[in-house]
């Protein structure tokens, strides 16, 4: 009898645990069919920027060497694109002119690379905004493109009038991640201020928007069909969504000891991040509340951003000189 109600006692307790298990958005690890592609060894590949159309080139920032990667899928060929002396390029995104444009760190610099003639053009940032460490860049519906520095600096240059302005963010050090909604409104993330912010268009000031979380090391965003803001959580492992609209927030745990670090919206409005802790792309169902882990097949990936196209999203495995991608359906 005894033996029976200690039986019975352990069922539930393992019932209890399982229930606890299930309350916590659930991973399902998945190999999926990732296609690899080398580049250069000692490239540095850090961000990457497939052009709309399908089959077209995709561009990374080959940071450690200055250059401009452009990888064609189907035959795998990579050309490099000189910077310029001193150019350390870290984020690249494709305009609304097709063109592939660069956030330069090293050159403290907006850099643009010609899709077809590859010439290569060059705004400085101010003098009040030097060594800004540029790191990412979003285009707003007017065709002007924002910019974060982690230094502490947040700006825009109009390619019309080739003016670049440059703003002190309000915590200091920290801004990295950037975004426009569909709405048309711009939104950045601090990683060192644990804070996102929106800015102004007109007037340039930026009001900082706290997550519920503290100290959660808001990295990188991304905005969805909804106009709702995704962020990646550095610190503490975790995914949150911003409705502009109502000013909710919505929070949820990466499985395990996770350090979510990029973040992508696909065409479904799944939310894609890459996991350092786990060396996965993490894909989050928003519907379901369920994760789905892509291990890469080589330790310390290091994926440090996503972007995508219809169909397939990509990344740069900085840790192994190689882009990923894989497909979204």
């Amino acid at each position: 009898m005894r033996r029976f109600h200690l039986a019975a006692r352990t069922a539930r307790s393992l019932a209890r645990v399982l229930l606890v298990l299930l309350m916590v958005a659930p991973v399902r690890p998945v190999h999926a069919q990732a296609r690899y592609f080398d580049v250069p060894a000692g490239s540095g590949a850090h961000d990457v920027a497939p052009a709309p159309t399908a089959g077209g080139p995709v561009y990374f920032t080959a940071q450690a060497v200055g250059r401009l990667g452009i990888l064609t899928p189907a035959d795998g060929k990579v050309r490099l694109i000189d910077l310029g002396r001193g150019s350390a390029p870290h984020g690249v995104i494709i305009g609304p002119d097709k063109a592939p444009w660069v956030t330069d760190g090293g050159l403290n610099a907006i850099v643009r690379v010609d899709p077809d003639t590859f010439r290569v053009q060059i705004w400085p940032l101010p003098a009040d905004a030097a060594s800004a460490n540029l790191n990412t860049a979003s285009f707003d519906r007017a065709g002007h493109l924002w910019f974060t520095g982690q230094s502490g600096y947040y700006g825009r240059l109009d390619p019309a009038t080739g003016e670049v302005r440059a703003w002190k963010a309000p915590r200091g050090v920290g801004p990295y991640g950037i975004t426009t909604t569909p709405d048309g409104d711009v939104y950045y993330a601090s990683l060192a201020g644990s804070y996102i912010a929106r800015i102004d268009m007109d007037t340039g000031a930026a009001t900082v928007i706290e997550p519920p979380t503290a100290k959660q090391g808001a990295r990188r965003v991304a905005a969805d069909s909804r106009s709702r803001v995704w962020v990646s959580y550095w610190n503490t492992g975790q995914v949150a969504c911003y409705e502009p609209s109502s000013g909710a927030w919505h929070e949820w745990k990466l499985p395990g000891p996770a350090h979510a670090y990029a973040i992508w919206i696909d065409e479904h409005d799944r939310v894609w991040l890459s996991d350092w802790s786990s060396n996965s792309l993490v894909r989050f169902d928003p519907a379901s509340e369920r994760f789905e882990a892509f291990a890469s097949d080589r330790h310390g990936a290091a994926v440090r951003q996503l972007a995508g196209r219809q169909g397939e999203v990509w990344g740069a495995e900085s840790g192994h000189d190689r882009l990923v991608m894989l497909p979204t359906r």
